[in-house]
């Protein structure tokens, strides 16, 4: 990336943090006024800064435009499918994608286990929302207010013996999914079936959808299911980094499948550890405030 380019690129998230002066950008870049004046002319121009009466810079509007326009075009199942395809190739078992639409948890793609007995699921299905692992998920992210709303207007069926049985043990398992990231549905709608389910992440850091893994007692147990946490944990992960245009945050995963040993802890992620390279700039040219461009 040339110099120029990475230098007006950084004035971007500079401003998104609120209006900056002239030589605040230049200190913030480390270089002269007059370059940052000459970075700042280009982006008015294009629309992407705007400078203010007080004569400060802030992000603008066609930025906006641009972003929400990105984010309407981004088609989360078709982005995620690869990523559910090759989860369902390292595990054998059904993975879904779900995503919460006024009031219902729907599944929106799924992938078929390999093994003889299925479970029976369709795409465009509502799931049982008070003990879906997609579900458990989808609704955590929720502010609170809005979490604690819905779950006092849902009614709680018991399905099983391990179905969720009210509003407040719904919201203090949602609590507990926040917390640790991911939702698990042990027996909660059938006795025989269980899953465990994580979450994607869109451009704005909000959880847009859901991704799981499912499997009938007969084919793994419980205990094993949940040692494929990692593995779904680092699909999900990838699927919502691509679906941002970010990197993903590396998940530790376990050898394969079929190695039922104690994986390393999945909740153990980390940053990756980058660092920008300092700033030299050789344009010592004098600027004065009066050269900004005309808002």
């Amino acid at each position: 990336m040339s110099q120029t380019l990475d230098r007006a690129l950084r004035i971007l998230p500079l401003l998104a943090e609120g209006p900056a002066g002239l030589e605040q950008v230049a200190t913030r870049l480390g270089v002269h006024k007059s370059t940052a004046l000459r970075l700042l002319r280009t982006l008015h121009e294009h629309g992407l800064v705007y400078r203010q009466q007080d004569q400060r810079y802030r992000l603008g509007a066609r930025l906006f435009g641009l972003a929400q326009q990105a984010v309407e075009s981004l088609d989360v199942r078709g982005i995620a499918h690869p990523h559910l395809l090759a989860l369902n190739e390292r595990t054998g078992h059904t993975v879904h994608l779900a995503v919460y639409e006024q009031g219902d948890v729907v599944y929106i793609d799924k992938v078929e286990s390999r093994y003889p007995v299925r479970m029976y699921s369709r795409i465009g299905r509502p799931v049982a929302i008070t003990v879906a692992a997609v579900a458990k998920v989808l609704l955590a992210d929720l502010p609170e207010p809005e979490r604690r709303a819905v779950a006092e207007r849902l009614e709680y069926p018991r399905y099983t013996s391990r179905s969720t049985p009210d509003a407040a043990a719904f919201l203090a398992e949602l609590a507990r999914v926040r917390e640790q990231g991911w939702a698990a549905d042990l027996g909660g709608h059938e006795e025989s079936i269980n899953c465990v389910g994580a979450p994607l992440r869109g451009p704005d850091g909000r959880v847009c959808a859901a991704l799981s893994v499912s499997a009938p007692a007969v084919v793994v147990s419980a205990a094993e299911l949940l040692r494929l946490r990692p593995l779904v944990l680092r699909a999900a992960e990838a699927a919502g980094a691509e679906l941002s245009g970010r990197t993903p945050i590396p998940v530790p995963v376990p050898g394969p499948a079929s190695d039922t040993r104690p994986g390393p802890d999945p909740d153990a992620v980390t940053e990756p550890d980058t660092a920008p390279s300092p700033d030299t700039d050789p344009d010592p040219d004098p600027v004065t405030e009066s050269e900004e461009p005309p808002a």
